[in-house]
């Protein structure tokens, strides 16, 4: 009973092998494309990044320039 399971297994096994790496690969056409794509998203990414950095910076240099001008207030004395 094991000979023919194995048999059986076996010739699966060559009969399915030689089909399975050509099921996944890509041409280089569809290589360059989805390395065309990644590069973009890649760019997206960077780009939303360098915003939001941005605009948290420009919101750190509005409170500590609002901070140093409370600061300054009192000691400068009004020029009328």
């Amino acid at each position: 009973m094991k000979l023919p399971i194995a048999r059986l297994a076996l010739v699966t096994l060559f009969a399915v092998a030689p089909v399975a790496p050509l099921t996944y690969a890509q041409t280089a056409g569809q290589d360059m494309k989805q390395a065309g794509k990644e590069v973009k998203d890649a760019a997206k990414e960077t780009g939303k990044a360098t915003s939001k950095t941005a605009e948290k910076a420009g919101k750190k240099v509005k409170d500590t320039t609002k901070k140093a001008t409370k600061k300054v207030e009192p000691k400068t004395p009004d020029k009328q």
